[in-house]
């Protein structure tokens, strides 16, 4: 594009974003005794084929980090190996 296609054109304005599939993201506080700071948490809603490893791969980048998941989330997952489709979980 150049400088004459700008001034006919005009200003451009941001492309709008469209949903992505990634998890929603709700702000919480929780009170830590180590470090007082808050910490952001996200709601994920488990979708048929999910795994607590999978889940921990898309988010943390390692699939490791499933424990992290099940830790936030013992009152809700009674067997990490069992989670439903639909079922809804804390991503810490």
């Amino acid at each position: 594009m150049g400088l004459l296609d700008f001034f006919k054109k005009g200003v451009e304005k941001p492309a709008e974003q469209k949903a992505s599939n990634t998890p929603r993201q709700q702000p919480t506080q929780q009170s830590g005794a180590a470090s007082g700071q808050r910490q952001q948490q996200r709601e994920y809603v488990i979708k048929p084929g999910d795994s607590l490893s999978k889940i921990a791969k898309q988010v943390y980048g390692n699939a490791a980090e499933w424990q992290k998941i099940y830790q936030a989330n013992r009152n809700t997952i009674k067997d990490p190996d069992l989670i439903h489709p639909g079922q809804k979980i804390i991503l810490p």
